[in-house]
């Protein structure tokens, strides 16, 4: 398989471990972090049709984001498996603090529905910990895999 092919699967490897995460925190009652639904319901307007569009709008970013992911995890060029897994971590904690910034400032405000307009410390801290997680795990696959993309060769 060659990079591209990687990419796409760390995203998927990467996005199943944060939402699997985000849902033991919701479960959990640490937090409201059921993004899933609150991505589907920007698009729906409605909690109960929520969760299809949201899990199909959630894998698709992750996809996505693997890519700059795996571009940035390249310019550090990690010389080994627990090198690409620290690399992503730091990634994953950088795009963790701008989405929880984005979360609890913008998009909680002017959420459709009433149960993801408050999005305090707990929550925010709750998508960090979820983008480290989706960090360590696209790392994981880059160090295993070996995947390597860059813009200027």
């Amino acid at each position: 398989m060659n990079a591209f092919i990687f990419t796409i699967v760390s995203g998927i490897v990467g996005t199943a471990g944060m939402s699997l995460s985000m849902w033991l925190i919701t479960k959990s009652g640490i937090a409201n972090a059921g993004m899933i639904r609150a991505i589907g319901s920007l698009f729906t307007k409605s909690y109960d049709n929520s969760f299809n569009p949201g899990i199909v709008i959630h894998f698709i970013s992750g996809i996505l984001f693997a890519f700059l992911y795996v571009i940035l995890i390249s310019i550090f060029a990690p010389t080994s498996v627990a090198a690409a897994i620290g690399t992503g971590a730091m990634i994953g904690l950088f795009h963790g603090v701008a989405f929880a910034f984005l979360l609890v400032i913008m998009v909680a405000e002017h959420h459709p529905i009433e149960q993801f307009r408050t999005a305090g410390f707990e929550v925010a801290i709750a998508h960090l910990v979820g983008h480290i997680i989706y960090g360590i795990l696209v790392g994981l696959v880059v160090g295993l895999s070996g995947a390597r993309i860059f813009l200027l060769s």
